[in-house]
């Protein structure tokens, strides 16, 4: 699984980075990136299903 951050849709509501802070991060700009692809305490899949902007691919 390859997790991204589609830097086009996300709006910065950083609902994944409180959600999971070991995968996600702030750049520079605002908006969410990832800092790595797997986790052994949250479910990405359903961060993905939660982001309102639908900005996170799995």
């Amino acid at each position: 699984m390859v997790v991204q951050v589609d830097q086009a849709l996300c709006s910065g509501c950083g609902l994944c980075i409180e959600l999971c802070p070991e995968v996600f991060a702030w750049s520079g700009d605002g908006k969410a990136v990832v800092l790595k692809q797997e986790s052994t305490s949250c479910n990405l899949e359903e961060i993905s299903d939660q982001c309102p902007a639908e900005a996170i691919n799995l």
